[in-house]
């Protein structure tokens, strides 16, 4: 197997603003991109579908100002306390979504034991079971760049936690974040493979390239992570979305891995997600027993939050496995734009 090709940092420079979805989005884009006040849009979104492309674009947007930042943004507007103020309220609006809508459960074991069960056979409802069986290049390319919106930052929503837990949940989560930043190896840090892999299948590997193309369900997936990680009193949710996506992974990235060689894609694409079922394994057990075991220890009074983190990444994850899949069956693109 040939090395694989490298490539150039994805995050060495700030993404330019998305276009703008409607009227949340706008007031934030102008107001990011003039330099002017924020919007007095609260109402506008309180009363916003909550999954919507508007909503969850503004809601993408304002988030990405405590990561990459935008070109010819200034950096003084991650806290500008109208752009919080609407935050705030978009939040509220997507937040008290999900409660209404996520499927409820008692416990995070209760949770957890859902994810563990794999289905026998073909999963007609499952993204990675239709890549592995039939999907085509051009499909896998699009479910690449779509998914390159967290992967090209994996692991960062989730690092807000670490100062947020302590004692056994706390030294796990590190171990666990520390395999995802590359052990030391800035060649091996995850988000690094996932820009090889999307050369590898000739994608944009630049941070936040795919953005206008995402529809809004790949984007509350995104969103999510960052809800729960910019408030102390989500870490249980967070806590809850990172077991799921740990417990996850290894089937997912199994489906994947043999996907892309099916296709012929090259060594790098196939690298990241062999490497995520050899890590993720290892992660599920640590993740199980010492970050969600540890923080219930601790904070027993918890357990509802974990379970609704892992309930409601569940829940995105379907919305968006069904546009994808409904699109994809009719040999449509999922994509906004080319």
């Amino acid at each position: 197997m040939s090395a694989p090709t490298a490539v150039r940092e994805s995050r060495l420079r700030s993404p330019a603003l998305p276009a703008p979805r409607g009227e949340l989005s706008e007031g934030v884009v102008v107001a990011l991109r003039q330099g002017g006040p924020a919007p007095a849009l609260q109402r506008q979104a309180a009363d916003a579908d909550p999954y919507g492309e508007d909503l969850q674009l503004a809601l993408y947007v304002l988030y990405e100002l405590h990561y990459q930042g935008y070109a010819d943004v200034s950096d003084e507007r991650e806290w500008d306390p109208g752009l919080l103020a609407l935050r705030q309220a978009m939040e509220r609006r997507f937040l008290a979504a999900l409660r209404a809508d996520v499927p409820s459960v008692d416990t995070a074991e209760e949770a957890l034991a859902g994810l563990l069960v794999e289905p026998v056979g073909h999963d007609e409802s499952s993204v990675s079971h239709h890549l592995q069986r039939g999907g085509e290049l051009w499909q896998l390319k699009e479910y690449a760049a779509l998914r390159s919106l967290y992967h090209l930052k994996e692991a960062d929503p989730h690092a807000w936690v670490i100062p947020r837990l302590h004692g056994r949940a706390k030294a796990a989560m590190v171990a666990i974040e520390f395999d995802e930043f590359g052990a030391g190896r800035a060649e091996d840090v995850h988000a690094r493979l996932f820009a090889e892999l999307m050369a590898d299948l000739d994608l944009e590997t630049d941070y936040g390239h795919y953005v206008d193309a995402a529809p809004a369900e790949v984007l509350a997936t995104v969103n999510l992570m960052s809800l729960f990680g910019l408030h102390r009193a989500l870490r249980g949710a967070l806590v809850g979305h990172f077991a799921a996506v740990e417990v996850t992974s290894p089937p997912g990235s199994r489906r994947l891995a043999a996907a892309l060689r099916r296709v012929g894609a090259g060594p790098a694409a196939q690298r990241f997600y062999d490497e995520h079922v050899e890590a993720d394994a290892v992660h599920e057990q640590v993740v199980r027993r010492d970050v969600v075991g540890g923080l219930l220890a601790a904070e027993p009074d918890l357990d509802a939050d974990v379970a609704f983190g892992i309930q409601s990444t569940g829940f995105l994850e379907d919305r968006l496995g069904a546009l994808l899949l409904a699109h994809w069956r009719q040999g449509r693109s999922a994509l906004r734009s080319a």
